[in-house]
Order: structure tokens, then sequence, then C-alpha cells
């Protein structure tokens, strides 16, 4: 049975996309069988794999609204070993359409249900607010992965996302675990990623991943080429950090069976 992982974090620019493209990308590359849902409305996730988001008839959006099935929805992502349920701004509005309807925050999770079965790795791109979409997500996932920013107010944040995942637990979705807390654009020349590495680790320590996914340039650059890192630049050391990530994400998974 397949793992759905929820990319989350209510502050935006703190490396849920880039994450989400490049951790699917590198555990595909290691083999595994991964659908990628983009549930942002900005849609940077499928822009991030060459796809234009105005193009696409059938998305996440849709599949939502109950207008198509999950298979129509799937779209396989061009020299990628790996699937995609893309986003189109349409989904900005789903939020007011969804009012009324029973059980709206398990649509998502009865969506997947049809097909976890097939994936190793279903990889869900959050956007950076708590509304109908996040709680989707929350409620679909077994574990989330929280990409926090090397910056003065990481702590905060985690600390609201955390209270949130235990609000979701409590009420909607008691199987919900923290994946990992993951810090993203580091800068070890500077005293504040170092300082907020230590706060963090003091009061997570058993959920932080060793991998540290540095500022890199690289990195930047990839997206707007429509390429994850590792075919942007193989070589570079985004790359070899998130390729660094997907095997800690399979062993912890490993190390639970």
């Amino acid at each position: 049975m397949g793992r759905i992982i929820a990319i989350a974090n209510q502050k935006g620019g703190v490396g849920k996309t880039t994450t989400t493209v490049n951790l699917s990308a590198c555990l595909a590359e290691e083999g595994k069988v991964v659908l990628i849902v983009d549930l942002d409305p900005q849609g940077n996730t499928t822009s991030g794999f060459g796809i234009d988001k105005t193009k696409q008839d059938k998305t996440v959006y849709e599949l939502l609204l109950n207008e198509s099935d999950i298979f129509e929805c799937k779209k396989r992502v061009k020299d990628c070993e790996l699937e995609i349920i893309p986003a189109s701004v349409d989904l900005a509005g789903a939020e007011i359409e969804l009012i009324g309807v029973h059980k709206r925050e398990y649509l998502l999770k009865e969506k997947l249900k049809e097909i976890k079965e097939f994936y190793d790795y279903i990889i869900i791109d959050c956007p950076p607010s708590l509304n109908m979409l996040t709680i989707n997500a929350l409620c679909a996932a077994d574990t989330v992965l929280v990409p926090i920013q090397c910056e003065f107010y990481a702590l905060e944040g985690l600390t609201q996302l955390i209270n949130t995942v235990n609000l979701v637990k409590k009420r909607l979705n008691p199987n919900l675990d923290i994946e990992g807390i993951l810090f993203t654009m580091y800068d070890s020349r500077t005293n504040l990623s170092v300082q907020v590495v230590g706060e963090v680790t003091k009061y997570m320590k058993h959920k932080i991943f060793k991998t540290i996914i540095p500022r890199n340039v690289r990195l930047g650059e990839a997206p707007s080429y429509g390429l994850p890192i590792i075919k942007y630049d193989d070589k570079s050391k985004g790359a070899k950090c998130y390729r660094e990530l997907a095997k800690e994400v399979i062993e912890r998974r490993l190390n639970e069976k």
C-alpha cells in the first residue's frame, strides 16, 4: 500500500514546491512508483515539470468537484518516471464551490483511495495557508513533511503547523503523523541559519531529517526550465541533497516495517 505524504507549511516561500518537485523526482529515480498531487492554486509544481497549467482541462479542480475521475486527471511527466495530477487557477475557487458539500474534508482522501495501492508514494503539494485544500491534504495523508526556511520566524510557523496537525489528528485523521522537519535555504555562513537549526532540533529532535537543503543557485534556476534539479544539473549540490533526502525518506519507511 502506498504512503501519502503532504508537504505543508502555513508560511509561504519555505521550499514546499521545490521539495515536492525534487523529492518526487529523486524517489522515482530510486525506482519508486510516484504520483504528485498539485493542490496549490498557483500551480508551481505543475509548471515545475514543464507542464503548461493554463492548458489543462482535467486537473485536481475537476477531480474534487467530481467532474472528472482520477484516471482522467493523471498525467505522465515527460523525462521523469512519475505522474502528476496538475493544478490550474480554477482551484482558487474550489473553497467556495465546496461549501455545503457533505464531508468535504475527505474529498481528496476518497479519490486517492481508488489508486493508493498502485503507488509507493503519493506526494501532495499544499497551498501556503490553512484552508479547505490543506485540510483535504491532511485528511488524505499518512504523514506530513514540513519544510522550514532557516530564518527568524521559522519556529513560530512550525509551532502553528504542529498545532494544526494535532487538531486534524484529533478530529479528522487519527492516523496522521509527522514525516519529518526539513531545513531549507540553509546558509552555513550565517549565524542565523545555525541558530535556527539548533533551536528547532532542541524541540523536535526525533523528527528532524539529517539532510539539510542549502541555498543553491542551480536549485533556484531549475523551475524556469521546467525541470527537477536532477535533470537540470545532475552534479549540483541541490541534486546531491535531494537524492540524500529521498534515500532518507525510503529508509525511514523501511525502519517502520
